[in-house]
């Protein structure tokens, strides 16, 4: 079942060393990060399952590593301590390259945390998946008898100003404005009701992910905190904490 809950942003401008000069615009974000994985160490739970968007899913054992070489910077991390986990039915580790970059912020926000030592899982979530699929997915992760807590990675729209990635789109703020709120209050029927292809068209990476956050909490009973709610690059950033 799932015992708590993190939700943060993920750009690999999080990093000090990628954003360089710029790092200290992050440095709120940075702080409300690890005050969400706060309370999921304080939430004790029996493992840690990340989530991530990418471009294909797939699953990422404890000691998966990741790097930051793509961005310019000779950094690599390791999701959770190295070493294999016994992690029950989760799927092994997806061969091939590293972990992808959302999955490896996580990895970077885990190592520079107090973060308790139990087993971590990585699940990277494809940016289209379907609302259905997602929920489905957050019910398996989270079904079994043990407490699980998740760190949920994920962006809001990236259209919020003429200078953002997506350009501006005036349904860009009301978007970003109902993420803020339902991932402030834990409200699951509005993240599920999220529509996957205003997300796609707005650039959101979080859509997905929040939506298997969604499925995982049902019945749960957990609340919700609003953490960080800016758009400093024209994209929306929100960190919130579940328990």
């Amino acid at each position: 079942m799932l015992a708590a809950a993190a939700v943060c942003l993920c750009p690999p401008l999080l990093v000090p060393e990628v954003a360089s000069g710029a790092a200290p615009e992050l440095d709120a974000a940075r702080t409300a990060c690890a005050d969400a994985l706060g309370v999921l160490a304080a939430a004790r739970p029996d493992r840690l399952v990340v989530i991530g968007p990418a471009e294909r899913g797939g699953r990422y054992a404890q000691g998966a590593r990741g790097s930051f070489r793509d961005f310019g910077v000779d950094l690599d991390v390791t999701l959770g301590p190295a070493g294999p986990a016994a992690l029950g039915p989760a799927a092994p580790a997806t061969p091939g390259p590293g972990l992808p970059p959302s999955l490896a912020v996580a990895a970077w926000l885990l190592e520079r945390s107090a973060w308790a030592d139990v087993p971590v899982e990585g699940v990277a979530v494809e940016t289209t998946l379907p609302p259905e699929r997602c929920a489905a997915l957050g019910a398996e992760t989270c079904g079994g008898s043990d407490r699980v807590a998740l760190l949920v990675m994920g962006d809001g729209s990236a259209c919020r100003t003429l200078k953002a990635p997506g350009y501006l789109d005036d349904r860009a703020a009301p978007f970003d404005t109902e993420a803020a709120r339902a991932l402030g209050t834990a409200d699951l029927a509005a993240l599920a009701a999220l529509d996957s292809g205003l997300a796609r068209e707005l650039q959101s990476s979080g859509r997905a992910p929040w939506q298997v956050l969604a499925g995982a909490a049902a019945g749960a009973g957990l609340g919700g905190t609003l953490l960080y709610d800016e758009a400093p690059y024209g994209v929306g950033y929100l960190v919130a904490a579940w328990s």
